[in-house]
């Protein structure tokens, strides 16, 4: 003789399995563990990929933004408008008339550049000089007598002071072509060294969606997402940046909070493109599992032995079915044991 026990199931918040038992008494199958009652309610156990995805809210717009400061103490002689894309060789602003110049680069300018220096930076110059167009030197990380003439006839172009001298503050480096996002400085009034002078962004349209450090496990570099636009379409999109941000705290008696800063890309841009800045939801995939066998998470019970098991019915009888779980996700859970197939009924606790 065995006995067969049963419980009901609750999936509480964060995936959290709660349970009691309830005494079904004793059976005389043995082999099956034949209930003692037919199930009221049941359900098929289905084959299907179960996705457990959350959905946060998320800004559209252009991505995160950056923001040039002032190198040297002098007077702002020219600035973009709020909006404007810059491309290389645009001037970012000017001081005391002579330009800051965008170009393209990863790494921010630092420091000096002349004959004799070396590194990335000056690998990005002599780029940014050779797609201009000026030529007679090689294009490599050492800043060469050559690259010092070739930066005299740029600097002529650009109505400067032919120096042959990068000086810190004359270009601004970037990934690509820039938006201005915020003017912060005035046309006319003087500035000092390391003020903001202006922000700026990419152009192209990207979602930024701030996450609280337990959800970080959702920001998975290149993972496919989904965002629903206000109109009720959705496009896809992948997570291109993660990164740590803390966010000031609002009063006195609050301490600031540490986000994760998670920036979408979206590959299509004419999706999005009624839109400047719109507010839209983002949904990330947190795990995935690929044809598996699923049933409702009310189907399971608890057995006596230990574990979970379904109630298998054919509607003239049914037994108790131990198995594996998986993941849960949706109110359903992934299963896996012997005799639980596609397309059987299970019973649905009261």
């Amino acid at each position: 003789m065995r006995r067969a026990w049963t419980a009901v199931v609750v999936l509480a918040a964060g995936g959290a399995v709660s349970a009691f038992l309830v005494n079904r008494g004793d059976t005389s199958q043995a082999a099956n563990q034949t209930a003692q009652a037919l199930p009221v309610n049941t359900a098929r156990v289905t084959q299907q990929t179960l996705k457990d995805t959350e959905t946060e809210d998320g800004d559209l717009g252009f991505g995160t933004t950056s923001t040039a400061v002032n190198r040297s103490a002098g007077t702002i002689t020219g600035l973009p408008d709020s909006g404007q894309e810059l491309r290389r060789g645009n001037t970012v602003y000017s001081l005391d008339n002579k330009p800051t110049t965008l170009l393209y680069g990863a790494l921010p300018a630092y420091r000096r550049l002349a004959n004799g220096s070396a590194g990335t930076d000056v690998l990005q110059l002599e780029q940014n000089l050779r797609a201009l167009g000026y030529t007679g030197f090689t294009v490599d990380d050492e800043y060469t007598a050559a690259t010092a003439e070739a930066v005299e006839e740029w600097q002529e172009d650009r109505g400067l002071d032919e120096t042959g001298v990068v000086e810190l503050g004359s270009v601004l480096f970037a990934p690509g072509h820039i938006r201005v996002d915020s003017v912060d400085a005035q046309e006319g009034a003087p500035l000092g060294p390391e003020q903001k002078v202006l922000t700026y962004t990419g152009t192209t349209k990207a979602v930024t969606v701030e996450l609280d450090v337990a959800d970080q496990r959702l920001a998975k570099p290149d993972a496919a997402v989904t965002v629903a636009l206000p109109d009720g379409k959705t496009v896809p999109g992948r997570v291109d940046k993660v990164s740590t941000k803390i966010v000031p705290a609002e009063s006195p008696d609050k301490d600031p909070e540490t986000k994760v800063e998670v920036v979408v890309a979206i590959d299509n841009q004419k999706a999005v493109a009624a839109w400047s800045l719109a507010a839209v939801d983002v949904t990330f995939t947190a795990s995935e599992r690929k044809n598996v066998l699923t049933v409702p998470v009310a189907a399971l019970v608890a057995l006596r032995e230990g574990g979970f098991g379904v109630e298998v019915t054919d509607g003239t009888s049914s037994h108790y079915a131990p198995v594996k779980t998986g993941l849960f996700a949706s109110g359903q859970v992934e299963i896996s044991g012997t005799g639980v197939k596609a397309g059987i009924a299970v019973g649905i606790p009261k």
